[in-house]
């Protein structure tokens, strides 16, 4: 399964139907008088649309990327017009100053911090729009308060949803390594720190309401961080009956019993986000003996998760204001030609 150019119409059409839509909308927000029950228009001028902070963030980070990639499709212009007033000077400046609210500490955190980065690092490739210039503050203020928590944070936080340390760095550390060479360095170091001898992992996994898979995306870190080399011989101890398809949790997509109850939806993100984990880990799992066998498994079980979920991006509001982001990760992620 591939980005097409019909598939990117869809994604484009079902993002700019919710990256603009207020209502219902789900805050992160610490009132500390009478003077903050407010609105998210006003609260949040940028990015109060997609039911919540975060996926508003990452609806922007779907049509930005869709725009570079198909530039020629009608859908790529409203984009542009779009980010034009969203990516206004003011808006950001009003999400910048939010985060010296007081109690706004914990605000997103590690989730749509991570995600903004990732806006910002995609916005950076639109040369012809001054997107990455409006967006910088605000991405240096999230890389500011990462860096300080990844020195508070004794212990990674595991479980499959929006606490997750391990996806926040992923997409955290693609940023760093273009604009914060410190901060990458700090990344690469706690991922070692907390993962690095880490073996035989039972995957206990999904939770009920995740839509991260707690092991791949740890794996998905640790391959970002290591070098080929040293990962596939992490990864060898990490998952070691691979081979057997065990845990089986990890090769079974889940079964999503209601979309209309937005933390069940949640599943949906599952399968898409294993998908993504699973494609992007294939080519670094794939040398040695038996390495293309395995590489086969991880193929296979990333196509059974996206075929199991791709008809579920749209349909219900509880998934559609946020599913076609990790189902564009997966498309963007295509198993690599075999060597």
């Amino acid at each position: 399964m591939i980005l097409t150019p019909e598939t990117a119409s869809r994604f484009m059409r079902i993002a700019l139907g919710h990256v603009g839509r207020e209502y219902p909308h789900k805050l992160d927000h610490v009132m500390n008088t009478d003077a903050d029950v407010l609105p998210p228009r006003a609260l949040h001028p940028a990015f109060h649309g997609s039911f919540d902070w975060h996926s508003c963030v990452h609806g922007w980070w779907t049509l930005l990327t869709l725009r570079r990639l198909h530039t020629d499709l009608p859908e790529a212009a409203m984009v542009r017009e779009r980010a034009d007033e969203t990516f206004a000077e003011d808006k950001l400046a009003a999400e910048l100053a939010y985060l010296d609210r007081p109690n706004a500490g914990g605000f997103e955190r590690p989730y749509g911090w991570g995600w903004l980065l990732y806006l910002h690092l995609e916005a950076s490739r639109h040369a012809d729009r001054p997107w990455a210039a409006r967006l910088e503050p605000l991405a240096r203020a999230f890389a500011a308060r990462l860096g300080h928590y990844l020195g508070i944070l004794t212990y990674p936080i595991r479980t499959g949803t929006h606490f997750n340390s391990s996806f926040a760095l992923t997409l955290a550390l693609e940023w760093a390594d273009a604009f914060d060479g410190e901060l990458a360095a700090k990344i690469r170091a706690r991922a070692a720190a907390w993962f690095g001898k880490d073996e035989d992992c039972q995957a206990w996994e999904p939770g009920g309401d995740e839509f991260l898979s707690s092991a791949l995306s740890e794996a998905l870190l640790m391959r970002r961080s290591l070098g080929d080399a040293a990962f596939a011989e992490w990864f060898a101890l990490f998952l070691p009956r691979l081979a057997e398809r065990l845990p089986a949790s990890l090769f079974t997509p889940a079964h999503v019993s209601d979309r209309s109850d937005g933390k069940i939806a949640h599943l949906d993100g599952l399968n898409l986000s294993r998908a993504w984990a699973w494609r992007q880990l294939a080519p670094a799992i794939g040398g040695g003996e038996g390495g293309g066998n395995a590489r086969a498994i991880a193929i296979d079980a990333a196509e059974r998760h996206l075929e199991a979920a791709m008809a579920h991006v749209e349909g219900d509001y509880m998934g559609e204001h946020w599913l076609a982001s990790f189902a564009l990760l997966a498309l963007l992620a295509a198993p690599e030609p075999a060597g």
